[in-house]
C-alpha cells in the first residue's frame, strides 16, 4: 500500500458508516503515513487504544497549531481551547469548567425545552413537508448558545444568521472567512458591552468573577470556541440522529414511549455517528516512535475518532446501534483527555430533550425525499432532511 494512497479516507463516509478502507487501515496500519501535497507527512491513527493514548499524552504531543506552523503577525491565531497547550489551556479552561457542571446547566433545561416546543409549533403551523435541518436541527443549537452566552433577545435572530453563515461552506472560502470575521466582531462587541453591564449568561458571569483576568479578545475567542464546538456538531447530531430513528421505527417508538430510554440511545448514537471525524491535530514535540513508526518533531498526527469508535476492540458489532452497551461510556465522540469537549453535557442535554419531543409531536414523521450527505467533511452530517407527517 502506498503511503499516500488514501490521504482523505478519514473524511469519507458511505451513509452513516466510515468507508471500508478506514477499517482496513485500522486493521493493517496502526499508524498510517500520508503524504499531503505541498506539505510534510501526516500520520493517521485509527485504533481506539492508540487514539486514546495520543489524545491523553500532552507531554509528547502539542495542540499549539499557531506555534507549530509559525503564524505571522498579520495572521489570526485560530484561538479556542482546542489549539492551546498547558499551562495556557489549563488557565482558560478553569474559568469555563464551573459553568458546564450539570448543576449549572440545569438552569438552561427549561429554556431548551421551551425552544424545542416553539420550533415544533412553527413546524406544525408551516405544515408538511419541511426541511428538518433548516427548521429544527440548525436553529436550536444557535439559540442554545445564545442562552448560554447571554445574547440579548432582540439580537438573537441576527446571531442565528451569523451562526448559520459561519458554517455554510457552500458560498466559498471568502464568504466563509467573512462570516467568521463577522462572528468574532459581534462577540468582541458583545463582550465589551457585557463588561459595562454584566448579564446573567456565561459572559456576564465570567466578567463578574474574573473580569480583571480576561481581556476582551481572549473572552471573545473563548465564546467563539463554544460557538464553533457547539453549533455545527449539535446540528449534525440532531439531523443524523433523527434520520436514524425514522429509519428504525421500533427504536423511535421506544424513545417516544419509554421514560429514560433516550439516555442509552443518545450515548450510542454519539458513538455510532461520531460527527466530528478527527480530533484537533496534534504535533510531535520531539522525535518519537508510535507503533514502531518514526515521527519527527513538528510532524502532524491526526486521530480518527470515527475509526476509534468503530474499533472491534471496543466490543461486538460496532457497526450496529445497540443502546445500552457495556462500553457506552468509552466512546470518544467528544474527544478525550484534557481537550475533551467541555460542552459535552450541554450537547447531550439538547439531544435528550429534542429527540423525544419531536417524535411525540409527530408520531407519523417520515423521510420524504432523498437525503444528501456531506462529502469530505470534518464535521459529518446531512445537507438537508426532508420530512413529512
Amino acid at each position: 500500500m502506498s503511503d499516500n494512497e488514501f490521504p482523505l479516507v478519514q473524511f469519507m463516509r458511505e451513509g452513516f458508516d466510515p468507508v471500508g478502507e478506514l477499517g482496513r487501515i485500522r486493521a493493517e496500519h496502526p499508524v498510517f503515513p500520508m503524504e499531503i501535497p505541498g506539505s510534510q507527512t501526516v500520520y493517521l491513527v485509527t485504533r481506539w487504544e492508540d487514539v486514546r493514548g495520543v489524545l491523553s499524552d500532552h507531554e509528547r504531543f502539542s495542540n499549539d497549531f499557531a506555534g507549530v506552523i509559525g503564524l505571522g503577525s498579520n495572521q489570526e491565531d485560530p484561538g479556542g481551547l482546542g489549539f492551546r497547550d498547558p499551562p495556557e489551556h489549563t488557565r482558560l479552561r478553569k474559568y469555563l469548567t464551573p459553568e458546564f457542571t450539570m448543576h449549572r446547566l440545569r438552569r438552561l433545561e427549561p429554556r431548551i425545552e421551551a425552544m424545542v416546543e416553539e420550533h415544533l409549533d412553527r413546524i406544525e403551523a408551516k405544515g408538511s413537508p419541511v426541511d428538518l435541518v433548516e427548521e429544527f436541527a440548525l436553529p436550536i443549537p444557535s439559540l442554545v448558545v445564545c442562552e448560554l452566552l447571554g445574547v440579548p433577545y432582540e439580537e438573537r435572530a441576527d446571531f442565528v444568521k451569523i451562526s448559520k453563515d459561519r458554517f455554510d461552506f457552500t458560498a466559498g472560502p471568502e464568504a466563509s472567512l467573512q462570516a467568521i470575521n463577522d462572528a468574532m466582531a459581534y462577540l468582541t462587541d458583545l463582550v465589551a458591552r457585557e463588561r459595562q453591564n454584566p448579564g446573567e449568561g456565561l459572559l456576564g458571569q465570567l466578567l463578574r468573577e474574573h473580569g480583571d483576568e480576561l481581556d476582551d479578545r481572549t473572552l471573545a475567542s473563548m465564546a467563539d470556541g463554544l460557538l464553533t464546538g457547539g453549533h455545527d456538531t449539535s446540528t449534525s447530531m440532531l439531523a443524523l440522529g433523527t434520520l436514524w430513528l425514522l429509519q428504525n421505527p421500533e427504536q423511535a417508538a421506544k424513545v417516544r414511549e419509554v421514560d429514560g430510554y433516550i439516555n442509552d440511545v443518545v450515548e450510542e448514537l454519539l458513538r455510532y455517528m461520531t460527527v466530528v471525524q478527527v480530533a484537533f491535530p496534534r504535533f510531535a514535540r520531539d522525535d518519537l516512535e508510535l507503533h514502531g513508526v518514526p515521527i519527527k518533531k513538528g510532524e502532524m498526527v491526526l486521530c480518527s475518532l470515527t475509526g476509534a469508535n468503530r474499533d472491534p476492540a471496543l466490543g461486538e458489532d460496532m457497526d450496529q446501534v445497540q443502546p445500552g452497551r457495556e462500553t457506552a461510556g468509552s466512546h470518544m465522540a467528544f474527544g478525550h483527555g484534557i481537550h475533551r469537549c467541555i460542552g459535552a453535557p450541554l450537547a447531550q442535554m439538547e439531544m435528550r430533550i429534542a429527540f423525544p419531543a419531536l417524535l411525540r409531536r409527530f408520531p407519523g414523521l417520515h423521510v420524504a425525499g432523498e437525503v444528501p450527505f456531506r462529502e469530505l467533511a470534518i464535521v459529518y452530517g446531512v445537507k438537508e432532511l426532508p420530512v413529512a407527517w
